[in-house]
Order: C-alpha cells, then structure tokens, then sequence
C-alpha cells in the first residue's frame, strides 16, 4: 500500500493538496514496475511537502550545491539498486520510500509560463518527484524520454497536459 502525507506550509493556500498528492503518486506509480505495491501489504511512505521557496533555496544549496530554488526536490531513502526488494526487506511492514519538497513560488510561476493551474503543475510535480524517489532520472537523453513519458503518460491517466508538449505561439 502507498501511503502519501502532505505537509503544506505558507504560502501555498488552502487546497486539498493531501488527496491531490495521493492521486498524483498513486497515478505515477502505475506507470511504472513498481505498481504491484499499491495491493502489497507492506506501507510504502512518501513525504511531500509544500513550502517557501526560500526553504527549497536552502536545501538546493545543502543537498545540491545549487545555490537557488528549484521547483521540486526528492529525498530518496532507497539506494535503485534495492528498490526491487523493498517489500520483501521491511521488518515491520513500513518502508520509507523518501520525501518530495516543492517551491510555491516556482511552482506558480511556472504554472503561469506554461498556462496551467497551480494544482496541476505541483501534480506534474510530483509525479516527477515520485519517480526520481524510484530511482528514475534525466541525466542522459535515453534515461529524460524514458522518464518523460512515465510522466506524460500519468498526467494523460489524470486528464492533465503534456508537460513536454513544444508550443509555438
């Protein structure tokens, strides 16, 4: 079972951004090896937390060494090559699988660049930051499209837009 807690600080307004972060995670994780854990009986746990750009500033400079915000981090907790064992490797039923952060004041200001709401951006977001806690990443142009189209093929699921669409207006 995934279980998905959201820690939402100022100055993201009020909004369910709980079940908008469960839907999200949930929506990604199908799209990957990994959707066997939404039946497991262990508890597979995310974190996402919504804060201050100036937070996400601080920990782009410490875990990073970019000294700037950033729209999302994520803080894996499992080394990719154990994430195939996770459910077999809990000794109480509860894996940590890591934490998801995302900057409001990036997040918006992206979300009114691309012409979409808040909530859907920080929903690309986390499907985004929920790969990346898989072991998924775009440091290659082989591994960015096989990532992008989980993404893409998960906000489809949601009824949201490509993220990756070029538009020329």
């Amino acid at each position: 079972m995934l279980d998905v807690a959201a820690l939402v600080e100022s100055p993201w307004p009020n909004a369910d951004w709980e079940a908008l972060s469960i839907r999200a995670a949930e929506t990604a994780l199908r799209q990957t090896p990994f959707l066997e854990w939404l039946d497991h009986a262990a508890t597979i746990e995310v974190a996402v937390r919504f804060t201050s750009d100036e937070e996400v500033h601080v920990l782009n400079r410490q875990y990073r060494g970019k000294d700037k915000p950033t729209n999302v981090l994520s803080f894996p907790m499992i080394q990719p090559d154990l994430m195939e064992a996770v459910t077999e490797n809990s000794d109480d039923g509860e894996v940590l699988l890591g934490d998801i952060v995302l900057a409001h004041g990036v997040c918006a200001a992206e979300a009114l660049e691309r012409r979409v709401g808040v909530q859907d951006h920080a929903t690309h977001l986390i499907v985004h930051g929920l790969l990346h806690l898989l072991g998924y990443d775009h440091m290659n142009d082989a591994e960015a499209e096989a990532m992008e189209e989980m993404e893409r093929a998960a906000l489809r699921d949601l009824g949201l837009h490509d993220p990756y669409l070029i538009r020329e207006d």
